[in-house]
């Protein structure tokens, strides 16, 4: 086995040995979570490793088995997988430590279950990141949706068992009766279901046939929660604050839109995507999603349900970069995969230390709040900002980027969406952070803590470190854009 191979089974191997290991010493917490803590370490490591040989044009690969003839579990890394690893490594580790401070804030029941089923996602993501072709995605896809499920169901109650029916209904129906049949067609049409530069059906296939597999796998990722197969997402934040933001910024609605980026890329080609009708089609579907989850976001009272309800929105930008006829777009979708996360998780985090202090779940109970929570609310902000959009934030060269080449590809209504949409969550997601640190006098005190001294130290610490990622994110976003250059250019 060479080094690249190695990499790639470690990559595999150290999420599923924290696994093991955390249920063997489930009795003790602290070494429960100083393994979890460990791996995280470890794993981030790894993906810098390569990451570094991706960039130095050596990337790791590995044919791990044929299960069937002209059918292998493959592993090749590329700028994209490589940047997906990377941030679902260091984000698992920031969300790890988050989650120590809440779960034993809150009490929560059932820990050890949870941090076992983190580091199972974990090996999901990790084989979504590093996958060489649909066959080996689509296997790792399926393991991130079960690994999920207990996550989701975690507080045991009716509503989180119906958030769970719901859950496993909507992105497992959607893999088998449209996902597992377009890769099925890929395979057929192409003989292979291998990512290739410049895409595989490339030549292979009429427009008109290409449309059908390209809505297939398109309404089949339903983790990218396009509407209208969406519904899972909100029904999900039943879960705690930690679960969900491993949902919409780490690893599960990341693996999605990762999906679409990588089959647009890599199965179709931005020269046969522009020739598709269908692809139009989708990015109309794709920009009334990202206006309408804006629209029903600013009217959520519950905090979380606007979060969800945002992610919706930005989950919709980055499909709209995949199905843009321009290959600018796909560098676009793959920033923004990475701003929006660290954006993200930072609100959601920001969510869980609120309600760890005060049991504030909504808009109108965050009055005056930041006022006994200046950091967490002024992180909230920062966060907020760079969701939105504005300098100087990273999420200002995402969307940047995504509105040059949507206005590059004469997409107008597509760069319309995304315009309005920024401009909505601007009045969705700033006041929060401004009402609570600012509140009209006429608002009456916030409520006292319900947890002596506020929110811990370690829920709040790792607010602050991503928060401060929003910001040096936004002067690296070169860096990060020409790592992501030969997706576009078509060299892997």
């Amino acid at each position: 086995m060479n080094s690249g191979e190695l990499l790639i089974l470690m990559a595999l191997a150290i999420p599923l040995f924290v696994a093991a290991a955390v249920y063997a010493v489930g009795r003790m917490p602290d070494v429960r979570e100083t393994l979890t803590m460990v791996a995280c370490i470890a794993l981030i490591v790894i993906a810098i490793s390569m990451a570094m040989r991706v960039g130095q044009g050596d990337p790791p690969v590995w044919i791990a088995a044929r299960p069937l003839e002209g059918v292998e579990l493959a592993f090749r890394l590329e700028p994209l997988g490589a940047l997906f690893a990377l941030m679902a490594s260091a984000l698992w580790g920031v969300n790890s430590l988050f989650s120590i401070g809440y779960m034993r804030g809150r009490r929560e029941a059932n820990q050890t279950r949870f941090y076992v089923c983190f580091a199972l996602a974990m090996f999901g993501a990790m084989g979504v990141a590093m996958a060489g072709n649909l066959f080996t995605l689509f296997v790792f896809y399926e393991v991130l949706t079960f690994s999920t499920y207990p996550l989701v169901t975690h507080k045991g109650d009716e509503a989180a068992r119906r958030a769970g029916r719901i859950y496993l209904a909507i992105l497992v129906g959607c893999s088998v009766t449209l996902l597992l049949p377009g890769i099925i067609g890929v395979h057929v049409i192409a003989g292979s279901t291998d990512f290739i530069p410049g895409g595989q059906l490339a030549g292979k296939i009429a427009p008109g046939l290409a449309g059908v597999l390209l809505a297939l796998l398109v309404f089949g990722t339903a983790k990218a929660a396009l509407m209208p197969v969406h519904s899972w997402l909100p029904a999900a934040m039943v879960a705690p604050a930690p679960v969900s933001a491993l949902l919409h910024a780490v690893a599960v609605v990341k693996a999605g839109v990762f999906t679409l980026l990588k089959v647009s890329a890599y199965i179709f080609g931005p020269v046969l995507i522009s020739e598709m009708a269908v692809a139009q089609y989708l990015l109309w579907i794709a920009a009334a999603t990202i206006v309408i989850a804006s629209l029903v976001a600013m009217r959520k009272d519950d905090l979380k349900a606007r979060l969800a309800w945002s992610t919706i929105g930005q989950l919709a930008y980055i499909t709209s970069a995949a199905l843009l006829p321009a290959s600018a777009g796909l560098v676009a979708g793959g920033l923004h995969l990475l701003t929006h996360a660290v954006g993200k998780i930072t609100l959601f985090m920001c969510v869980g230390a609120i309600y760890v202090a005060s049991g504030a779940t909504k808009v109108s109970e965050m009055r005056g709040l930041g006022r006994r929570m200046p950091i967490v609310f002024g992180c909230f902000l920062v966060a907020a900002l760079s969701v939105t959009g504005l300098p100087p934030f990273a999420g200002m060269w995402s969307k940047f980027l995504l509105l040059t080449a949507s206005f590059g590809s004469d997409e107008w209504i597509t760069a319309a969406a995304m315009i309005v949409s920024s401009l909505l969550s601007l009045f969705y997601l700033a006041p929060v952070a401004i009402r609570g640190l600012l509140p009209p006098a006429k608002d009456a005190p916030p409520a006292e803590f319900i947890r002596p001294g506020g929110a811990p130290g370690l829920a709040v610490a790792p607010v602050v470190i991503t928060a401060l990622a929003c910001l040096v994110l936004f002067f690296l976003a070169d860096e990060v854009t020409a790592f992501l250059i030969p997706v576009a250019g078509g060299a892997p």
